[in-house]
């Protein structure tokens, strides 16, 4: 299961849905928080959202390449599949677009690194071929004043697994979890996720976040070491465990992508 899209069973002659994780949860959720389609070669994460006022099917594009469709008064979530399906050209188009978009931003001296919420400028000291990028109290060699990011994000996955590991195991303990295998990655559409064999993976960028926000996502995907789906048994888990998950998806839905 994957932190950003999770998604019941759902299939027609061409699509098959399987259970998986995301790593946003809608307000208006109704017909059941996310979903994995997959046909043929193809995979699209795509989140199903009823709204009574709606009167057709509308397909969005999401930054991180999902897709998010509202379904009307009257339809179904297997129309919704079906129209998904139809609309693939378009989906292709519109993801190059959203790629084009979505550039990774460079950092130089002067920009700014979130650290656990927290903002801090980027110094970059030296000359020649010794060039150092400080932020927060870290050092970091660089091969270029120009971009460091490459290098910072390096950094930030070695202290990602310094700080998220031993917290997620701590947070397991707390919940009479155990923890079999954690990976730190550094992905651009996935919070975190784990596996039916219970390996969790996060992503290196929960380092950044607030406390309370990276908290949740890790209790988040704890929770699927019980439930592997999204289902309400799934969200029931999650909101026992961490009662203000409402807030902490609103960030990631927001705040969460300037990450990136």
């Amino acid at each position: 299961m994957q932190l950003d899209l999770p998604f019941q069973n759902v299939a027609d002659s061409r699509l098959k849905a399987r259970a998986t994780d995301t790593d946003a949860v809608p307000d208006q959720v109704v017909a059941g928080p996310l979903f994995r389609l997959q046909a043929e070669e193809d995979t699209d994460d795509v989140e199903l959202v009823r709204v009574r006022a709606a009167r057709k099917y509308i397909l969005r594009v999401r930054p991180d390449g999902s897709l998010r469709v509202t379904i009307p008064r009257g339809g179904s979530r297997a129309q919704a599949v079906a129209f998904v399906a139809r609309q693939r050209a378009w989906i292709a188009r519109e993801r190059s677009r959203v790629r084009r978009e979505r550039a990774p931003v460079r950092w130089g001296a002067g920009s700014t690194v979130l650290l656990a919420g927290e903002p801090h400028p980027i110094r970059v000291d030296g000359t020649g071929d010794v060039l150092v990028a400080r932020y927060a109290d870290r050092s970091v060699r660089v091969a270029s004043a120009d971009d460091v990011r490459p290098e910072i994000e390096r950094d930030l996955r070695v202290l990602a697994a310094e700080r998220l590991i031993p917290r997620l195991r701590e947070l397991a303990v707390e919940h009479g979890l155990e923890v079999r295998r954690v990976t730190i990655r550094n992905q651009r559409s996935r919070w975190g996720s784990c596996s039916r064999s219970g390996a969790i993976a996060l992503n290196l960028r929960l380092v950044q976040m607030p406390p309370a926000i990276r908290d949740y996502v890790l209790i988040h995907e704890l929770m699927h070491l019980k439930q592997q789906n999204h289902g309400p048994r799934f969200w029931s888990l999650v909101e026992r465990a961490c009662p203000g998950f409402l807030s902490a998806e609103r960030w990631l839905r927001h705040a969460g992508r300037g990450l990136f």
